[in-house]
Parts: C-alpha cells; structure tokens; sequence
C-alpha cells in the first residue's frame, strides 16, 4: 500500500492535476474543450441557495444508475454534462470534486449525471481528461448555511466498473457503515445510492465522535450485465487499483487529506486503509 498519487497514465496523471485545480493553480495545459465536453448541465458557477425553488426536492436520475434504488437522490445536486460519444474506448476522464478526484464514467453516448452532496461555502468541479487537460472548471458558492461541511470525508474510488468494491467504517461508539447498513445513529454514513455499481463510494460525518476510526476497503466480487457474480475472469483488469481520500474539514482553513493507492487483487481480499483518531 502506498500514499502517493504516482502511477499508470490514463487515470492517475489527472489526479495529481484535479489536487493542482483545488489549490487553484490550474492544470499543465488548461483549456474547456467544446470538442471534448460537448454539454454541461450543471452545477453552475456563481453564487447559490440550495432549497431555492422546487428543483432540490425532486428525484433525479443518475448515471451510472445504481444496480439497487436506495432513493436517496432527493436533496443533492446532480453534476450533469455529456463528453464526445466515443464508444467503450473512451479514454479515462476524471471528476474533481472539492479536490477529490474520481473516475467519471458514462454511457456510450459520453453522458454522465453524478449526485453530490456540498456544503455551504466555496465549492469546486472539475473535468479533467487523460492527458492532465482541464476541460470544464466551475466553482460556486453555497450561501444555505444549513448544508454542513463534512467533517469527515472519505472518498473510495477505482479503476474497474467491473468490479464492486465496498468500503467499510467503524467509528468510536462501535458502529459499522457499510453496504447493507449503510445510515449509522450517530450522524454518520455512506453515501447510500453508492454503495451498488462502480462507485465512488462516500462516507460522511458532519458531527464526529471523538475517538478511534477505522476505514477499510473490501474486493466484494463483480458486476456485470447478468448481476452481481464471483467469477474473477469477468472484470476488466487483473489487478483492481484504488483510491481513497481522507479529508477533514473539508472547505475550511482548516482542511486536511490524506491519499492512499491501494492494489486488490482477489475476490474477498481486505485492506486496512488507515485508523485514527479525531
């Protein structure tokens, strides 16, 4: 296991660029491309209330759509736009949200909708393509004080949409978020219309508990067009590589992250990411 952001072209290269967009020193050849990102929906830049109007309380469809329906979309908002139709080839392009960087994936006409839960204050998105290219930034203030900052963060992503990966947390008081009890009593949880499909996963914490965390990362099995199914022979790489972020008290002065880079290679395989205490 490794904390570092070096590794294959194709989908770390642009995480080092999205951590640059977060700092706001741009990337190495900054340009929107209309060619590549042919529409954008939202979010966009300027200054927002969340709740303003009807449009935060109605249901939305995201994509890639969870295998499950957990109907948790209500009250986030969807980052939408379409990239240049390239068919299953389409280069590796990566989300940056608030500096957290995450494959962007779509359907075979280049559409994405990904739901976001942000906090009041300064918000970013970031589009970002396999050659380190930025290809939409926007940045947005979200003046409802009642969106709380996360805490607690922790972002679990992956370089497979073949392979369902879960991400387990244990907080001080005992507690366990994971996919099948995904809403914890103590404020805490994942991300729950996540937990099914090709990720990211998210847990988030607005109130932490003082005490020990664990975060760790299970190689569950495979998803594919017949279900889920245990057959290692039925993703896209031998080795599944992941991602995961820890941030503390995101979109404050105060803001700490953490990145590991972490191998799975088998069905069933647990890792450890990191235990700490807050």
């Amino acid at each position: 296991m490794s904390a570092c952001l070096e590794g294959r072209r194709g989908w770390f290269l642009p995480w080092t660029v999205a951590f640059g967009v977060m700092l706001g020193m741009g990337s190495p050849a900054q340009a929107e491309s209309d060619e590549a990102l042919q529409e954008w929906q939202g979010p966009t830049a300027g200054w927002r209330y969340h709740g303003f109007g009807t449009w935060a309380e109605e249901a939305r469809v995201a994509y890639p759509t969870p295998p499950i329906d957990r109907g948790a979309q209500r009250g986030r908002t969807l980052i939408e736009g379409r990239l240049a139709a390239q068919g299953e080839r389409r280069p590796r392009h990566t989300l940056a949200v608030n500096g957290n960087p995450m494959p962007l994936l779509t359907d075979a006409e280049g559409r994405f909708a990904r739901p976001y839960a942000f906090g009041a204050g300064s918000n970013s998105v970031a589009v970002v393509n396999d050659e380190g290219e930025t290809l939409k930034q926007v940045q947005f203030y979200e003046a409802n004080a009642l969106r709380t900052p996360a805490r607690i963060r922790v972002v679990l992503a992956w370089d497979d949409p073949g392979a369902e990966l879960d991400l387990h947390i244990l907080t001080p008081d005992g507690q366990h978020a994971y996919w099948a009890d995904p809403v914890m009593s103590n404020g805490g949880g994942l991300d729950v219309d996540s937990v099914d499909g090709p990720g990211p996963e998210m847990f988030t914490m607005t109130a932490p508990l003082r005490g020990l965390y664990s975060v760790y990362v299970n190689y569950w099995g495979n998803y594919g067009a017949g279900g889920y199914n245990f057959d290692e022979d039925s993703n896209e790489q031998e080795m599944i590589t992941t991602r995961v972020s820890l941030v503390f008290n995101e979109n404050t002065i105060n803001e700490r992250r953490e990145t590991f880079v972490v191998p799975l290679r088998g069905i069933g395989d647990l890792q450890l990411i990191k235990s700490f205490r807050y």
